[in-house]
């Protein structure tokens, strides 16, 4: 079903403000949605969270777009009609989350299912095509499976969580409520973990479970280890992108994001807070404080300090980078120097 809004409604959504002259514009219309500058017609609305694509606004047939008050104040005019937010793609975020929400479950099953007998399953959940759901699982109200999920044993579930197709959740894993699992992830697989005898590399049976707090997200083709002993924990409110490994034992604090081909080894832990720019490298047991950034590609070898800003292999405060990255550029010419003396 096609979900639209006034006007009036929007506004309230976003906090937003028109110009006094603009107010009855538009507002017996309603709204069907959100789509760039453009290709927006003018039932739909846009938003302007770049600067640098103020050009297109001359050739943009959106009903309405959404401007920060800076932006707005820099002379755009009146020839458009304005919202003025705080933060124009916050407010994008929040109007696509009711233009699309989330999927709640029904109690839909498909035939085609394997439910153990002793599972517990909510009423309200829904369970598509080949999903396999192993014995002693239990999963809240409104969470849906999508085909192909393999739910191990005694796993436990949270209301309203979102697993999308062919993901794995293996035996022992806790997702608590709206956690979100892409295509194709692997929660609870084994964690990286041998001992050299001399002959082989003995395996170690990995004993401990993955716990995902609330309204965590996990990207397509992630995989999250269990813990070797104890528990691979990822914190309330924790974005993972695709193509991330995150070894066993490790612990990610409340609210960290995480960019795509991030690796972790075993028993790192992050605070809270933190930001991780795609392919970097975390080697095992390493500490990372509270709200720390790390740049893309760094390698990580050491603890780092809560608050810094990280870059470079291995990693250095940014600064400290930048000036070693300028100075690599001129190593060719440094060298043909100190060989002509």
């Amino acid at each position: 079903m096609m979900i639209t809004l006034t006007l009036e409604q929007v506004l309230d959504i976003v906090q937003g403000f028109v110009h006094e002259t603009q107010r009855n514009i538009g507002c017996e219309g309603e709204l069907k949605g959100i789509n760039t500058l453009m290709a927006a017609s003018a039932d739909e609305i846009s938003f302007l969270a770049n600067v640098k694509y103020k050009h297109a606004l001359d050739a943009s047939k959106a009903g309405w777009i959404l401007v920060s008050p800076q932006v707005y104040e820099s002379g755009l005019g009146e020839q458009k009609n304005w919202i003025k937010v705080q933060d124009p793609y916050l407010a994008f975020a929040q109007l696509q989350r009711v233009f699309h929400p989330q999927h709640i479950g029904k109690g839909r099953h498909h035939a085609s299912a394997v439910i153990a007998e002793s599972s517990m399953l909510a009423a309200n959940v829904d369970i598509a095509a080949r999903v396999v759901i192993a014995e002693g699982v239990v999963i809240g109200n409104g969470t849906v499976i999508h085909a192909g999920v393999i739910i191990g044993q005694n796993v436990s579930i949270g209301e309203q969580c979102l697993i999308h197709p062919n993901v794995v959740i293996a035996d022992g894993t806790i997702l608590k409520n709206r956690v979100i699992l892409q295509a194709g992830a692997v929660i609870g697989s084994d964690g990286f973990g041998y001992a050299w005898t001399g002959r082989e590399h003995l395996k170690i049976p990995q004993t401990g479970r993955v716990i995902l707090e609330d309204d965590v997200e996990i990207g397509a083709n992630t995989c999250v280890d269990r813990g070797a002993l104890g528990d691979t924990v990822i914190g309330q409110g924790v974005k993972l992108d695709n193509l991330i490994q995150v070894g066993h034992n490790v612990e990610i604090g409340a609210l960290c994001i995480m960019a795509s081909q991030t690796g972790i080894s075993g028993s790192s832990k992050f605070g809270m807070g933190c930001q991780v720019g795609g392919q970097v490298g975390v080697a095992g047991h390493v500490s990372i404080g509270n709200g720390v950034k790390i740049a893309a590609k760094t390698g990580v070898i050491s603890d780092l300090d809560a608050g810094g800003t990280y870059a470079g292999i291995p990693a250095m405060p940014h600064k400290t980078w930048l000036k070693v990255s300028a100075l690599i550029l001129r190593l060719p010419e440094v060298w043909k120097k100190l060989r002509t003396r």
